[in-house]
């Protein structure tokens, strides 16, 4: 009975962390590039009481083996990479990929990466995110520029009002072969770790790279219905555990009662 206790703990403590998850999920469906996540679980080690093929005293073998689980635990976070909804936009900074792929970033002399394709010019021309950090390679958009294109394959051009190229170049995206083992910093940007492996890069529409979209945003892809659904299961998950722990402690209650 004592071990119904934590055992059912264990199963609140989970599904608190899965109730978190699906909120963050929720609370992010209209934050450009976000990527919802999913929580992973597993089951705890077995109190092994006896094992299945076991010779009994009465020279039998064992069909079944009696294992009691000790209960649940979360393992992983995992950020689900599946395309979202496409909004067109007036803005010709406004970016999306259409594919695999990621915006590179600087941020504090190293290279971040991102799907939030809402790009500004800063105050000395340079493409940048809302943080103000630039995008790599440099996009650098000349005072006089009046018009500013870009094609699928990333190439970037700044015209002036006759017509005429005044900056070019090409916008280069980075791929990861695990992209649910990048680390999430917040504000949109993901970091490269172990789990990860080393960023591929390339241009835009070669080596298995997205294309990119001008006058589009990539929106959340998150699912509203879905996540009410999961959120829905995972309540009535919490409140079964705790219905078992009252039930544990019924028991227990009734144990002590005996010496009375």
């Amino acid at each position: 009975m004592i071990r119904a206790l934590w055992t059912a703990a264990t199963g609140m403590d989970s599904q608190q962390i899965n109730q978190d998850v699906i909120a963050n999920n929720l609370a992010n469906i209209n934050t450009v590039g976000f990527k919802k996540a999913r929580a992973d679980f597993q089951d705890l080690m077995y109190q092994v009481y006896s094992k299945a093929g076991v010779e009994t005293t009465s020279g039998t073998e064992l069909p079944v083996g009696l294992e009691v689980g000790m209960g649940v635990k979360p393992v992983a976070v995992q950020k689900m990479f599946s395309q979202g909804d496409y909004q067109q936009t007036d803005s010709e900074f406004d970016l999306a990929i259409e594919g695999d792929g990621f915006f590179q970033i600087e941020k504090e002399n190293r290279t971040v990466y991102t799907r939030s394709g809402n790009f500004k010019v800063d105050r000395d021309g340079y493409m940048c995110n809302s943080d103000g950090y630039r995008l790599i390679p440099e996009v650098v958009i000349p005072a006089d520029t009046v018009h500013f294109l870009v094609d699928g394959g990333g190439t970037w051009s700044a015209v002036d009002e006759v017509g005429d190229v005044l900056a070019s170049g090409r916008i280069e995206l980075a791929k990861f072969l695990n992209p649910a083992g990048l680390g999430s910093l917040g504000r949109g940007l993901l970091e490269e770790t172990g789990g990860s492996g080393e960023a591929i890069t390339g241009n835009a529409g070669e080596d298995g790279l997205g294309t990119v979209s001008q006058h589009f945003l990539e929106m959340s892809n998150v699912n509203v219905v879905d996540e009410m659904v999961k959120m829905i299961v995972g309540q009535r998950a919490y409140e079964i555990n705790s219905k078992a722990i009252q039930t544990a402690d019924s028991m227990l209650q009734m144990v002590n009662n005996l010496k009375r």
